[in-house]
């Protein structure tokens, strides 16, 4: 796997920064989005020197209970995704790669790794909305939903930014964001790895037993 290691504030200051608005086709430049640039398009993981810290994070998960991200998911290998169940392209696209990638896993690793989905339409996405979307992708997926001020801050502390959702040109209600995945390793709990919309099943698929392990690619 090609990769290329950067420092967290060096590729927020200087990469070319981009939103996907899932469909729209809108882009915002001046929005703090840990985004690849130009030359490391060809990437699947861009691995962080200085990892994120895991968002102190409790919303609402698809059964209605309280979900604490950080309890909930220390010392276990994760993924975190912000997106929205009404996106027609880059989310439920990154969100199956991901789960066609964990299927080819031991069934111990499966159960070991969390896969986080967090929305960015939470008047839209309930916890009842996420569960019969996530359902059709894989169950074992966390949705969770909450405050749009309180999604919005966790999101800018892994670096992606998220605008609240409006409505485009035709009238469609749509959210931009930064479309990363961050991993997280189980042995230290840092978000080490960023992967873009580019990403593949394949590249998950040779990723992720290395990630089980927290290991870089």
């Amino acid at each position: 796997m090609r990769k290329k290691t950067f420092a967290v504030a060096a590729l927020l200051a200087a990469a070319t920064l981009t939103l996907s608005a899932c469909g729209s086709g809108g882009s915002d430049s001046g929005s703090p989005v840990a985004v690849v640039s130009a030359d490391t398009s060809q990437q699947a993981a861009t691995v962080l020197d200085q990892p994120f810290t895991k968002p102190d994070l409790v919303l609402t998960d698809t059964q209605g209970k309280p979900y604490d991200l950080r309890k909930e998911t220390a010392g276990h290998p994760t993924l975190i995704y912000f997106g929205y169940t009404n996106c027609p392209d880059v989310c439920p696209l990154t969100m199956s790669n991901i789960a066609v990638a964990k299927k080819q896993l031991p069934k111990a690793e499966q159960d070991e790794l969390r896969i986080v989905f967090v929305t960015t339409d939470p008047d839209r996405d309930t916890p009842v909305a996420l569960g019969k979307w996530l359902k059709g992708i894989d169950p074992q997926v966390v949705g969770l939903s909450g405050k749009f001020a309180t999604i919005q801050a966790a999101a800018r502390t892994v670096g992606i930014s998220v605008e609240a959702p409006h409505k485009d040109k035709n009238g469609k209600i749509v959210s931009t964001h930064g479309t990363q995945v961050v991993a997280f390793s189980p042995k230290t709990n840092g978000g080490y790895l960023l992967y873009g919309e580019e990403a593949t099943v394949d590249d998950y698929t040779k990723d992720l037993p290395k990630i089980i392990k927290g290991e870089n690619p």
